[in-house]
Order: C-alpha cells, then sequence, then structure tokens
C-alpha cells in the first residue's frame, strides 16, 4: 500500500476531493488512497486572480479540485486563458509550458499542469517585480514514504 504523509499546520486549509477542511491543531496525516488534493500555498483564492497566468491557474485548480460540474467549466477556462495568454507572449517557452500544462490536464493530470503553471507564474511574477520568495515557515512540510502514488 502506498501513502503520503502530510504535516499541516492550525489554521491551514486542505481541500479533498473537492471539499474544504481547515485544521485547528498541527496535524500529521496519511493519505493512503488516491484522491484530488491541494492545501497550503497550492490554493489559490479568488481575490488572488489577478494575471493572466493565475487566471490559467485558478482555471485549472477548478478542473482538478472542484466539483465534477466546477471542473467541466474549469477545464473549459483553462482552454481560453492558456490560448488567450499564448496569443499574446512573445516567449515559445511559456507557450510550450502552457501547451504541456493543455495537455496534462486534459489527460485527468491537473496536478501536473499546476505545477506547470507555477513556472508561469513565477516568471510573470518576476516581469511583475512580484517578491516570490516564501519564508520557510509558511512552506507546508510534506514527507512522501517509499512509492508513494498520491497526485501531489
Amino acid at each position: 500500500m502506498s501513502t503520503l504523509v502530510l504535516e499541516l499546520r492550525a489554521g491551514e486549509v486542505m481541500i479533498v476531493n473537492g471539499a474544504p477542511i481547515r485544521f485547528r491543531t498541527k496535524t500529521r496525516l496519511e493519505l493512503t488512497a488516491h484522491a484530488r488534493f491541494l492545501f497550503g500555498k497550492q490554493i489559490m483564492a479568488p481575490d488572488d486572480v489577478d494575471s493572466p497566468a493565475r487566471r490559467v491557474y485558478f482555471a485549472l485548480q477548478s478542473a482538478y479540485i472542484g466539483t465534477p460540474d466546477e471542473r467541466v467549466h474549469g477545464l473549459v477556462a483553462a482552454r481560453e486563458f492558456i490560448n488567450a495568454f499564448k496569443d499574446s507572449t512573445t516567449s515559445a517557452l511559456a507557450r510550450e509550458i502552457l501547451d504541456k500544462a493543455l495537455a496534462a490536464a486534459e489527460d485527468d493530470n491537473c496536478y501536473q499542469a499546476l505545477k506547470l503553471v507555477r513556472r508561469i507564474m513565477r516568471h510573470e511574477d518576476s516581469v511583475l517585480g512580484r517578491s516570490t520568495i516564501t519564508p520557510p515557515e509558511q512552506i507546508p512540510q510534506t514527507r512522501r514514504r517509499p512509492f508513494a502514488t498520491a497526485d501531489a
């Protein structure tokens, strides 16, 4: 059996299969089955969607952890936002990464798509002069046991 061990601080939120969970105390948990989940800084709030890359990320987030209806609409929106981003960028590398992200999402591998779009967001942040450094105390701690196969 494969497992994923997560350590989360009090107040952190984790979304598992579309259900938000807020931890009241520091928690260490094991996921022992396949689940669609995001936690901590991986979760983007609607108020944080203020750039083209963040629109793509939020749409893919919905396609990954939303309800079945939200997942369908999230993938449609992601396609639209990715095409708009690709049309407006001069970066061949950005277009290639966005193509890979969309292909991953369409193959129902939205977690991989989100990881790719985070690369675009970091680049966009540097171009816009935003700070992207996360203090070490704000980075969620994860530890995988051998043969872990969860989405994250």
